[in-house]
């Protein structure tokens, strides 16, 4: 059985950036460090946070969100080869890699959202490349410039892109707007799945919540998504795309479902039964989550799970996969899909 770490990060440096060119190099995003003074903000695990992103004239924390438990050359992909040989410690075959800037709303403007996202997608590539198939990744779509879509993840699914980044909320509006229809529709066509992860694409909400509300920042929109988007029937007009909820555990599962249900009947529709396997849609699983509540819910080949590799936050569990298998009450063949089988039916891996 191979090991699939459905939902591992990478921690974006300097060299992200290192393949801007040209005109686009004024907006390589800068670091800058707090040297004086009291720490404003504090990460995860209560230290002062020093290091910032200046991009567009906006500041985001740098090291708020890192795992102390992953080597920094690993994390940073400074050393692909140290990154596989922690995953060999951790019994992990394949990863697949998500970013953590880009986790929130970085730009409000088509250019500079093109230059991140061609440079970010082509340093995925390196890695890929360098990492001997077992760093798979998502590609971030420039949603602003959709006329650049197709080519942009045309390149990435050619350097083992195998899904699609997005956010519950982007370009200030929600997933289901038929604005993001090219998106859903190319993403198809191409083998790729929606991932959609942890995170908030927009600025007018994003900005709403203070610091200390990451759950109503980033976990509500998250779920919402996906509430909207059955309630919206989205999926059901694209059947031969693929959706993943990542980052977001998946207790949250049976009340939406039921919630779903009640509008349904409000409405004189029916859901169905399995709601996951009905629209090609993949949870991640966290090891904390109750599998007697959600299993019956999810059924058994719609769950996956992931590390959080490289962050420290709420949903960060570096032996997660192992931890899986040792989880009572959990059938092996079950615990087998959701490390294997599952993943590699979301994210399209031969």
């Amino acid at each position: 059985m191979t090991t699939i770490d459905a939902d591992a990060h990478v921690i974006e440096t300097p060299e992200t950036w290192s393949l801007l060119e040209g005109e686009e190099r004024r907006y390589i995003p800068k670091i800058v460090t707090q040297v004086f003074g009291e720490a404003v903000r504090t990460n995860f695990k209560g230290r002062p946070q020093a290091e910032y992103w200046a991009i567009n004239n906006r500041m985001y924390a740098r090291d708020g969100n890192v795992g102390l438990d992953t080597p920094r050359e690993s994390r940073e992909m400074s050393d692909v080869e140290a990154r596989l040989r922690h995953m060999d410690e951790l019994e992990v075959d394949i990863q697949v890699l998500y970013p953590t800037l880009l986790l929130r709303p970085i730009a409000d403007n088509s250019r500079l959202e093109l230059a991140l996202t061609r440079s970010y997608n082509r340093w995925l590539s390196g890695i890929w490349k360098a990492g001997g198939g077992r760093l798979r990744w998502v590609a971030v779509p420039p949603l602003r410039s959709m006329d650049k879509v197709r080519d942009e993840l045309g390149y990435a699914r050619d350097h083992g892109a195998c899904g699609v980044f997005m956010r519950g909320l982007e370009c200030e509006l929600p997933l289901t707007d038929p604005y993001f229809y090219p998106v859903y529709e190319i993403a198809a066509e191409l083998d790729m799945a929606i991932c959609i992860h942890l995170g908030n694409g927009s600025f007018e909400v994003h900005d709403f919540y203070s610091k200390d509300t990451p759950y109503t920042k980033f976990k509500l929109p998250t779920i919402g998504a996906f509430h909207s988007l059955i309630m919206d029937q989205t999926p059901s007009k694209f059947p031969a795309l693929r959706w993943g909820m990542v980052e977001v555990s998946a207790n949250w599962l049976p009340y939406v479902v039921n919630d779903l249900k009640l509008r349904y009947l409000n409405e004189g529709r029916r859901l169905p039964e399995n709601v996951l396997a009905a629209n090609n849609f993949y949870v991640a699983c966290e090891v904390t989550d109750d599998f007697n509540y959600v299993l019956p819910v999810a059924g058994e080949d719609n769950l996956i799970v992931g590390t959080d590799y490289g962050h420290a936050d709420s949903s960060s569990e570096i032996e997660a996969l192992r931890k899986l298998r040792d989880i009572g009450g959990i059938k092996a063949s079950v615990v087998a899909k959701i490390l294997d089988d599952n993943p590699r039916a979301l994210y399209g891996l031969s």
